[in-house]
């Protein structure tokens, strides 16, 4: 049966258990916990309840749109489905306390140089807005990271056009290593990008060949900020001697 094609009289999601505490409706989530209503149907309108009632009957929507009954659906499909529900919703409930843990951050600290330049007549930070903020025993950190975006213009197809002479009229056994920097520089990966440290790295030879020196030129030219993203890094140390550990709130770190 396909969702656009039936009939129905009745279409709804499946009810979920309700509880009234203080005069307050809660009900049950994916996760088995009550919350109050409108965060239940918020959580609905995110990740759905994978189940609909149809014309007084439940239904799973498959991946090709089609309502199935529930009793034609194997056991272990609905568990699956279950349990993805389970964990995306604990996934969004993380990424939301992350999202609101980095802007308290970030307002503390933003307050905290308010104050700073207010009392010194100074601002904490370089121009590009890095700073460290430190425990008084020096055993707890904050770092703030400002990280520029660069992308290159077209004086980069100079630059290659440029270095290929180079490379061709080379030997080869001549400069390996820097062929290889240049094969590995100019090689897109999956989503088109060019390796940008590479690039980098093909300005730390100093090669004298003329045509080297205008591709390094037009490389440096190729080179626009195109904007920037800031990092915010939190550290911890048992005593000053010991070296910095890294409170980890990157996923695939976590507990690492």
């Amino acid at each position: 049966m396909n969702a656009m094609e039936a009939c129905i009289l009745e279409n709804e999601e499946r009810q979920a258990r309700v509880a009234e505490i203080g005069g307050a409706r809660y009900v049950e989530d994916v996760r088995g916990r009550f919350v109050p209503e409108a965060l239940y149907q918020a959580q609905v309108r995110e990740i759905g309840t994978g189940v609909t009632l149809v014309n007084g009957r439940d239904f799973m929507t498959d991946a090709s749109a089609r309502l199935v009954p529930l009793d034609m659906v194997k056991p272990q499909h609905k568990l699956e489905d279950e349990v993805v529900r389970k964990v995306i919703a604990f996934a969004f409930d993380l990424s939301a306390q992350i999202g609101r843990f980095l802007e308290h951050t970030m307002i503390d600290l933003d307050g905290f140089d308010a104050l700073l330049a207010q009392e010194y007549e100074v601002t904490k930070g370089g121009k590009k807005g890095n700073r460290t903020y430190q425990s008084y025993d020096g055993l707890l950190k904050v770092q703030v990271q400002v990280s520029e975006r660069i992308d290159f213009g077209p004086e980069l197809q100079i630059a290659k056009g440029l270095i290929d002479e180079c490379l061709n009229e080379w030997s080869a056994e001549s400069r390996p290593e820097i062929q290889a920097i240049v094969t590995r520089a100019f090689n897109t990966d999956k989503e088109g990008q060019i390796n940008r440290a590479e690039i980098f790295g093909l300005l730390r030879h100093n090669i004298e060949d003329e045509r080297w020196q205008r591709a390094m030129g037009a490389i440096r030219d190729a080179m626009r900020v195109t904007g920037s993203k800031q990092y915010v890094r939190f550290y911890h140390r048992r005593t000053v001697e010991d070296r910095w550990q890294a409170i980890t709130i990157d996923l695939a770190r976590a507990g690492a």
